[in-house]
């Protein structure tokens, strides 16, 4: 106890320090991911968000249903296989060299 009377708490470490000072690279090293994996799945969100638009947004025509639910699914499928592998499809592109 204080002298004012109240509990002192122990001090609690939830995490050990992390020295960003190189900015960018430091911080996307702590989060393990690099800046293109990082666009990569911002990417793959922005057209998961679409196809689930076009999911909501569904016409009441049967055939039209079809059609338009089969290339929302086909989008959704696409945006979750960039999510997952967008980083090792995307690592395999080098720069040209002249």
């Amino acid at each position: 106890m204080s002298k004012s009377g109240v509990i002192l708490a122990k001090t609690v470490r939830l995490a050990a320090p992390q020295d960003f000072s190189k900015g960018f690279t430091d911080f996307f090293d702590s989060i393990g991911m690099t800046g293109v994996g990082l666009v990569t799945k911002g990417i793959a969100a922005v057209i998961a968000v679409v196809a689930v638009r076009m999911l909501l947004r569904i016409p009441n025509d049967p055939k039209r249903a079809l059609r338009d639910g089969s290339m929302a699914i086909g989008t959704l499928f696409v945006a979750v296989i960039l999510a997952m592998y967008g980083d090792d499809m995307f690592s395999t592109v080098t720069d040209a060299e002249q």
